[in-house]
């Protein structure tokens, strides 16, 4: 266990990830412990959550990968990687603030067919977007979208709900 920490300990930078070709299943399975290693050890949640979006965007190459956080009555864009974002949402807008008012899970295969969709850019064509909750209330979002219609089903949301499951809050 030990050799494994230390191993972990010293992925601190996105190049030094292991990216594998195979299935999602696949690369999820090969990312995950490396996201879990890039978290060890370190208490700062901006610095976590940036790692994992970069470690996604990395493996995957999603189009917008990003964290929003709940402040005051809103969700604020957090750290995230890909072209820029909308920075404010409002609970029940979009699919990011429709997931936190239903507080699940949202797979859109095609945004355009989503009602009251915020196009934060047109270039994005499908979506999951997975609360995140501290203490059993949602504190934010994760939001992929994908340029691909269709490009999300349910072994995104398994596996990044396990992702999010490794983020530590303060």
């Amino acid at each position: 266990m030990s050799c494994l920490k230390s191993s972990f300990k010293q992925l601190t930078m996105s190049e030094d990830l292991h990216l594998v070709n195979g299935s999602k299943e696949d690369q999820y399975n090969n990312l995950l412990p490396q996201i879990q290693g890039l978290l060890l050890g370190e208490d700062d949640l901006v610095a976590n959550l940036a790692n994992i979006c970069a470690a996604l965007k990395e493996q995957f190459g999603f189009f917008w990968v990003g964290f929003y956080l709940i402040k005051n009555e809103d969700l604020v864009l957090g750290p995230f990687q890909g072209p820029v974002a909308c920075t404010r949402i409002k609970k029940g807008r979009g699919v990011c603030g429709a997931s936190w008012e239903r507080n699940e899970i949202l797979i859109v295969p095609d945004v355009e067919k989503f009602p009251g969709h915020i196009a934060c850019s047109s270039i994005s064509k499908s979506e999951i977007v997975l609360p995140i909750r501290k203490n059993n209330e949602v504190a934010g979002v994760l939001d992929v979208d994908s340029e691909l219609l269709n490009h999300f089903d349910q072994t995104d949301a398994i596996y990044l709900e396990k992702i999010i499951d490794l983020i530590q809050w303060p």
